[in-house]
């Protein structure tokens, strides 16, 4: 497997087995001569928008404020400590996407977003800790990281923000454009810019079990099947009327008892879960759409591509794309499959697919979720 810059000369395996949920890797140029993929006035106007979920950090006299986007107006450049965090710039500018990208060594699955994170001299939101591992890419200036393997991770009551209460730092960084830095879960970290920064953070997905239970038995309650109604023809005269009959708990246990899931019932829900788009993703369709054969025809030419909104898996026999599922055959999988993992499909790799696939691919260039290349 070859080595990449991205994580310092060492192959995504040595860093999975190294550093991945375990500890810390500081990368110098992990890409070397990195400039920002936005501008500030560009990231400005993401925070505008309704469906981009955005937040505004200051301090004022020490004290923390919050303010959730969208953010109208933004404060001078020239006012210290102030923080502005635009989530999912992936999905909205393809430079932050292939970034992203850079990073599927990880699954699909697990990689979350993009967040891009502006501040002026001083700026920073605080130390914390994150659920979830994060890469921290310098992309302009500098911030100094202060970073500790705590265990104690009590926070200040009261704050708008999760801050650690008693923050004990272990190494210290000074990042520059192009340095990255990993944190594995509930890593204490702080980073404060010194002069005007950004830094780009690359997530994951992390979800709680109990998130996953909860999701799993709403998925789970289309597809139960209890025929029958409760009855009890041997009922016998009650003693104590306010008690539930042992009998009638008997009788409802055992059919409760036959709810039975099976692996192939946990790998579709994963695959529908981990695939369903953000709650504040919206999907755009062509304004004068191609009619199927046009469609066909441009798309044997020219290819197809995900949009950097959708979200793409499959396990099995089982195709899944922005929370929808699907059981394919074997050939249609295969060209599935490519469009997944490349999140693009060549025109050449069209010519043997069957009606099922083109009619599913135009029903998703219709909605938005893919688009002639």
């Amino acid at each position: 497997m070859k080595k990449l810059t991205l994580l310092g000369d060492i192959t995504p395996a040595q860093f999975l087995r190294d550093y991945w949920h375990k500890k810390p890797l500081l990368i110098r140029q992990a890409i070397p001569g990195f400039k920002p993929l936005l501008k500030l006035d560009a990231l400005a106007a993401l925070a505008r928008l309704n469906h981009v979920e955005s937040r505004l950090i200051t301090q004022v006299d020490g004290d923390w404020n919050m303010q959730h986007g969208p953010l109208t107006e933004l404060p001078p450049r020239t006012q210290r400590e102030w923080t502005m965090l635009v989530q999912g710039a992936n999905l909205a500018d393809k430079g932050a996407d292939a970034l992203l990208r850079q990073f599927r060594f990880i699954p699909d699955a697990r990689l979350d977003d993009l967040m891009i994170s502006y501040a002026t001299d001083g700026g920073g939101v605080g130390p914390h800790f994150d659920s979830y591992d994060v890469f921290l890419l310098q992309a302009h200036g500098k911030r100094r990281w202060r970073i500790g393997a705590q265990k104690d991770l009590s926070l200040v009551e009261g704050k708008p923000l999760k801050i650690l209460k008693n923050f004990k730092p272990q190494e210290e960084f000074l990042l520059e454009p192009g340095d990255m830095l990993y944190l594995p879960p509930h890593y204490a970290h702080d980073g404060v810019a010194e002069g005007e920064c950004m830094t780009y953070s690359i997530g994951f997905r992390s979800p709680s079990y109990q998130e996953l239970g909860e999701a799993f038995l709403q998925f789970m309650a289309d597809s139960i099947d209890l025929p029958g109604r409760y009855a009890d023809p041997d009922l016998e005269v009650a003693k104590n009327p306010a008690e539930i009959p042992r009998n009638m708990l008997a009788a409802i246990t055992e059919e409760m008892n036959k709810v039975r899931f099976t692996e192939e019932d946990v790998t579709i829900f994963v695959g529908e879960h981990m695939s369903e788009p953000k709650h504040n993703v919206f999907f755009t369709g062509p304004a004068k759409p191609l009619t199927m054969g046009r469609f066909a025809e441009s798309a044997a030419k020219r290819g197809v591509v995900l949009s950097l909104k959708s979200q793409m898996l499959y396990r099995g026999k089982h195709v899944f794309i922005n929370g929808e599922s699907f059981a394919v055959g074997r050939a249609d999988k295969a060209v599935l499959d490519v469009l997944a993992n490349e999140r693009a499909l060549p025109g050449a790799a069209l010519a043997g697919a069957s009606d099922d696939v083109m009619e599913a691919l135009y029903t998703w260039y219709q909605d938005g979720w893919i688009e002639l290349a």
